[in-house]
């Protein structure tokens, strides 16, 4: 407890999922929190049932104007920014390469890319001048191979994070900026409800469903939680993490650490029965 003690917060994308998780935590562990969300009504009732050290913000994170206030806004109030989250995102235009929307999928990349740029833009010089700070950016591994996403353009634009995370961190680190990035595998949250198009809580309410389909997914037998993405932005975030600079730290139960060993065993065994016939 208290690992977060003193230490001013802003979590973006934080009224549903990962990033509510994370508000969560992060206000168990003493942070003071600044979360937005496009959504006023549930961010006014996270921030009521939470406590007086956890604020909302309406705000849209592929807005330039409302990212500059949001974090110049909180480094002006609370005298510093000790952490941005950078956890807004949403689903993308799914479908072969020849039949992309091209406008939907531009729309999709300054989501899940432009508000990390945004993020890292506005929170950069305060921390800088504080002599201080971590920058944590939710990618994920469909950033790292292809084939982990229904959307080759989520894929992509989880790769410009992953990217960008290392290219800020060479350059923020010289300052004691650290900027890293968390990988998330399979998550059992909405997220895969708006992809299919369900809206606001029917989306989120095929979390549970998500997950029992997904138990299967990688070695651990279970999917993922947005607590197990949540405790890894804990650790970023805390002084924990004051050596680790420029990583990506992947939290997918070994999704793709490589082949499966059963569906491996499997192959070989199907392999033998046809030598042997």
């Amino acid at each position: 407890m208290n690992r977060l003690q003193d230490k001013v917060t802003i979590i973006t994308g934080g009224t549903s999922g990962i990033g509510l998780r994370t508000v969560e935590i992060f206000s168990e562990e003493g942070a003071t929190i600044v979360f937005s969300g496009r959504r006023e009504s549930e961010g006014k009732k996270i921030a009521n049932r939470l406590g007086e050290k956890v604020h909302f913000v309406c705000a849209d994170a592929t807005v330039e104007a409302d990212m500059e206030s949001l974090v110049k806004g909180t480094a002006e109030k609370f005298g510093k920014l000790d952490c941005l989250f950078n956890n807004a995102g949403g689903p993308a235009p799914v479908g072969s390469i020849e039949a992309v929307d091209f406008k939907k999928s531009m729309d999709a990349m300054t989501l899940l890319f432009g508000s990390v740029l945004l993020g890292i833009k506005f929170a950069a010089p305060i921390m800088k001048k504080q002599g201080y700070g971590s920058i944590i950016n939710n990618g994920s591994i469909a950033g790292h191979l292809a084939g982990y996403s229904t959307s080759m353009v989520y894929s992509s634009a989880k790769a410009a994070v992953l990217q960008l995370t290392r290219s800020a961190a060479m350059e923020l680190g010289e300052s004691n900026v650290r900027v890293n990035s968390i990988s998330p595998g399979a998550i059992a949250t909405g997220i895969f409800g708006k992809a299919l198009g369900l809206k606001g809580q029917a989306a989120e309410d095929t979390a549970q469903v998500a997950g029992k389909l997904l138990s299967q997914a990688q070695p651990i037998r279970r999917a993922g939680l947005p607590d197990d993405i949540a405790k890894a932005a804990l650790f970023l975030a805390s002084d924990d993490s004051t050596f680790v600079n420029a990583a990506d730290i992947l939290v997918d139960g070994g999704m793709i650490g490589g082949r499966h060993w059963s569906a491996h065993q499997e192959s070989v065994r199907n392999l033998g029965k046809a030598f042997s016939g």
